[in-house]
């Protein structure tokens, strides 16, 4: 056991560039992680890693062995999964994050049903609208409102998210309502903003494909409630799944806009780590969500033809 938690301490500080984050990932100082690599390394008898003050970067060996070790610890738990049987009892830490709408509104009222059926759980949320690094942070399970590019991520899917362009009354009654993407150009779109956040650029289906611009506005925020608040309160266009705006615009206090370009739909879906052992724990969370969370999104928006229609 002693050489394969080496090369899980080995495989963490190459996916993470330091012997220091790696430590915090796994809960050992990084004395403790620098000791293993030289043990692994003293094992196989070269160089796999080299060090500097301000990162580590795998050599051409280490980087040939990585990608070994990688094999070797699928297999690992690919037999363990199979001791383990897919009945084992869900145990531990689960630590998840969720983008904030939907945490307060969705997750947050499900956590203690999950967790009064799966009470050897213990149940760590994040909420926050900012993508954060699974790894790096040591999350279990993200709750994403979209489709994520990173290939070392699996996405489980919960439900399809239509998206709407929406403005108040009085916001329309002032600056008029667009008609074609272009016209967005010339209003105040209220943007989600944060480090590295893309939600700048919008993806409008339209007849002859989908078109994608970059506006822009006077106001922005790295919460998505503010937006709407900002919203219903006339002070611009916003873009947002349907569920989230739904009692908004059953109430007219939001108006649909440019329905004949709607904004590409996005996906809800539980993400968790590929390479990892998925346990049992996160597959119940995953199954759970599955089950409670679809009905809830279906319900958010039933009744709201006439809402489209006006």
């Amino acid at each position: 056991m002693a050489l394969l938690d080496n090369i899980r301490v080995f495989v963490r500080v190459v996916e993470l560039g330091s012997f220091s984050a790696a430590g915090r990932n796994l809960r050992l100082s990084p004395a403790v992680v620098s000791h293993r690599i030289q043990q692994l390394e003293g094992h196989v008898g070269v160089r796999l890693l080299n060090r500097t003050t301000r990162q580590v970067q795998p050599t051409e060996q280490g980087m040939l062995y990585y990608e070994a070790c990688l094999e070797v610890l699928r297999a690992v738990e690919q037999a363990e999964t199979s001791v383990a049987g897919a009945g084992a009892a869900p145990r531990g830490t689960l630590k998840v994050t969720a983008p904030l709408v939907f945490g307060r509104r969705i997750l947050a009222p499900l956590v203690p049903e999950f967790q009064a059926a799966a009470p050897n759980v213990e149940v760590q949320v994040r909420m926050s609208d900012h993508l954060l690094d699974l790894i790096k942070e040591g999350v279990d399970a993200a709750v994403r409102l979209s489709v994520p590019a990173d290939s070392s991520l699996v996405i489980r899917k919960i439900a399809d998210c239509p998206r709407v362009l929406c403005a108040a009354p009085s916001y329309i009654e002032t600056h008029g309502a667009p008609a074609t993407p272009d016209d967005l150009k010339n209003h105040n779109c209220l943007l989600l903003r944060f480090s590295g956040s893309k939600q700048f650029r919008w993806t409008l289906n339209s007849p002859k494909g989908p078109v994608t611009l970059n506006v822009g506005g006077r106001m922005d925020a790295d919460d998505s409630d503010v937006l709407t608040q900002w919203a219903v309160g006339g002070h611009g266009i916003i873009m947002k799944p349907v569920w989230e705006v739904a009692d908004d615009l059953r109430a007219g206090r939001l108006i649909p806009l440019m329905t004949d370009f709607p904004p590409e739909p996005l996906t809800l879906g539980v993400l968790y780590p590929h390479r990892r052992l998925l346990p049992a724990k996160v597959r119940a969370f995953a199954d759970f969500l599955v089950e409670r969370v679809t009905p809830i999104m279906a319900k958010a928006t039933e009744g709201l033809d006439q809402a489209f229609a006006k």
